[in-house]
């Protein structure tokens, strides 16, 4: 036994196509009729005035003929092809619509898409995907791209700035420039700060041990080297 729910989809669905049968004729009537005005010469003042004299004629007891104004579509479904001219009861395809925009015929139709898209510029658009990193642990070499929940080593931190990348990098310039009696000799042990990232899926690496799948077919690694400008300001 059919449900409720599928009932009103079927009676929605013979509604579309009702409409979209009534736009056809409509459509091909108008035709018909633009055809005869300019084969008989016909002008819209021409059938006013028509009209007015038939209506002062039916005061003398004459017979007169209804004609009916043609309103041009504003709505259309672009699914069916039926369309509305925004007077009287809205068809079903566009009753619950709660932007009506998004049906104007033509021009209106491409003025509400820009100002739509200006909407969502000024909103700013949310950019999906890995993310390059923002922040770094220099003790871990471990990297977070600002977007999400933050990491333990720097949720707590009261000033995140010591962990960007490019104070990371600073820190690290200043230790090689030290004298040359208060480096350590041999590398340091530990896990190093990163000095590469793979901008597709946010992995690091320090540039010690075998090189990582991504990096070691590179011809040139310097692109995948951490630079100032892989924090964006437009990066979170």
């Amino acid at each position: 036994m059919p449900t409720l729910e599928a009932i009103e989809t079927k009676i929605r669905r013979l509604q579309e196509q009702a409409e979209a049968i009534k736009a056809k004729k409509a459509s091909a009537t108008l035709d018909r009729i633009v055809a005869l005005m300019k084969d008989s010469g016909v002008t819209v003042a021409d059938i006013e005035a028509h009209i007015g004299g038939k209506k002062r004629g039916a005061k003398l007891g004459r017979k007169t003929t209804a004609v009916a104004v043609v309103i041009p579509a504003k709505y259309i479904d672009p699914k069916t092809g039926a369309t509305w001219s925004g007077r009287g009861r809205a068809p079903a395809w566009i009753a619950n619509a709660k932007n009506r925009d998004r049906f104007l015929v033509d021009g209106n139709a491409s003025k509400a898409s820009a100002s739509v898209e200006s909407k969502a510029k000024r909103r700013g658009a949310y950019v999906r995907g890995p993310q390059p990193a923002m922040y770094l642990d220099p003790k871990t070499g471990a990297t977070w791209s600002g977007r999400g929940r933050a990491p333990a080593w720097i949720a707590n931190a009261k000033d995140r700035s010591r962990f960007s990348i490019a104070s990371v990098e600073g820190q690290a310039k200043a230790t090689s420039k030290a004298p040359t009696s208060r480096r350590r000799k041999g590398p340091p042990k530990g896990k190093q700060p990163a000095k590469y990232l793979n901008p597709e899926t946010g992995a690091t690496w320090s540039g010690r041990g075998p090189a990582p799948a991504w990096l070691a077919a590179a011809s040139d690694r310097t692109e995948f080297q951490i630079r100032r400008d892989d924090v964006g300001p437009g990066s979170t």
